[in-house]
Formats: structure tokens, C-alpha cells, sequence
């Protein structure tokens, strides 16, 4: 008895297989030219993504050359020139981590000369879409250039995204003591102690924590050190 069962579950399992077969050949029969399209697409598609990775790679290798000559270039004070090659790679390389790097060093040269509002028009251009790695450093860039106007709202803003963006504890903090000062600049005086009495409920043990409870006291007459 078992041996018959076992028989005819292997005649079953044959019959299975052998439709299987029948209706994969007839497929391909009924559909040779779709099989043939699929097949370009996908080999079109893996040449493609090799091209894409190896000009992407070779964009990066240019722009970093072109990014350590702009550095020597800051490096010999000769801020003329770094500008000019920076804002060439920024454009001719744009996102590339090179090119993101670029835009941070571009603005530093532009602050570092007193050029306000260039660095100005730099970061809000990139900050909203730079990578998490150089955002916190883009919006506090920009936070610092706005101070420098006399733009206390707009500074306290652009500290406060770069206390978001900031992937570390003690930079969270500083940005948001940075704030804290840019609303006082701006008026606010509600908004400033706001970012003190974030800093000192996020357990910061830092100095910005201890600076923040000196300001708190002082805006609110010692009647509030929280």
C-alpha cells in the first residue's frame, strides 16, 4: 500500500514538473520578442548603472584634486584665487561630497573676508539640501553670517536647524546657546530663554549648560535657574 502511494506521488510530482516545462516553453514560444526586450532592457539597464558608478567615481577623484588646490590656495591666504576655483568646482561638480565640502570652505572664505552676504546667499542655497554631514555646519555658518548683519531673527533660525541637524550632544547645545544669544539680539526674549531651558533639560554637562543657567537667572532675576 505504501509503495503505491509512494508511486503515484512521484507520477504526480513528474506531471507537476513536466507542465511546468510545457508552459515555460510555451511562453518563451508565444513571446520570444518580449523575452528579447526584457533581455536589452536589463543589459542596457546594467551598462547603465556601471557607467553611472564609474563617472560618478571619476567626478569625485576631479573634484577632490581640484578641492586640495583650493585649499592651498587658503592655505597661502590667497583668498581671491581659493574663492574662484571653489566656486568653479561647486559648479562644474555639483553633488559630489567634494562639491559639498567646496560650498562649507567657500563660505568660511567669504565670512573669513568679511563678505557677509555672499556666504549668505551660499548657505541658503545649500544648506536646506546638504548632506546630514555638513548641514549643522552650513546652517551654523549661516546663523554666524546673519549675526554678523545684525539679523538676530534670522541668525537665531538658521542656529536653531543646525542644533536639528547636529549629530553630537555638545554641538546641539552650543547651537542652541548660539540661538539663545540671537534671540536676545532679535528682542526675544521668550524664545531665548526656550533655548536655554532646552540645553539644560537635555542633561548637557557641558559648559553651554552651566551658561545657559547663568542666563536664565539673569533673564528671569534669579526667580527662575531651571
Amino acid at each position: 500500500m505504501a509503495t503505491s502511494v509512494t508511486a503515484a506521488g512521484r507520477a504526480a510530482a513528474t506531471a507537476n514538473a513536466s507542465f511546468g516545462t510545457r508552459l515555460v516553453q510555451w511562453w518563451a514560444k508565444g513571446h520570444r520578442q518580449a523575452t528579447a526586450y526584457l533581455g536589452i532592457v536589463v543589459g542596457v539597464g546594467a551598462v547603465l548603472f556601471v557607467w553611472n558608478l564609474w563617472t560618478t567615481r571619476t567626478a569625485e577623484r576631479a573634484a577632490g584634486a581640484r578641492l586640495e588646490q583650493a585649499r592651498l590656495a587658503v592655505d597661502s591666504k590667497n583668498f581671491r584665487l581659493a574663492a574662484s576655483e571653489l566656486s568653479q568646482l561647486v559648479a562644474n561638480y555639483s553633488g559630489t561630497h567634494a562639491a559639498q565640502q567646496a560650498t562649507i570652505l567657500l563660505a568660511q572664505v567669504h565670512l573669513g573676508q568679511g563678505q557677509n552676504q555672499l556666504a549668505i546667499d551660499v548657505l541658503k542655497r545649500f544648506a536646506p539640501d546638504a548632506d546630514r554631514a555638513y548641514r549643522a555646519q552650513a546652517y551654523g555658518l549661516l546663523g554666524a553670517a546673519y549675526e554678523n548683519v545684525a539679523h538676530g531673527k534670522e541668525a537665531a533660525e538658521a542656529y536653531e536647524r543646525a542644533a536639528e541637524a547636529a549629530r553630537f550632544p555638545f554641538l546641539r547645545a552650543q547651537f542652541r546657546s548660539d540661538a539663545g544669544r540671537a534671540w536676545l539680539a532679535a528682542g526675544d526674549t521668550t524664545r531665548a530663554l526656550a533655548a536655554y531651558r532646552s540645553i539644560v533639560a537635555s542633561g548637557d554637562s557641558t559648559g553651554a549648560a552651566m551658561e545657559a543657567k547663568v542666563r536664565i537667572g539673569e533673564l528671569t532675576r534669579g526667580a527662575d535657574s531651571r
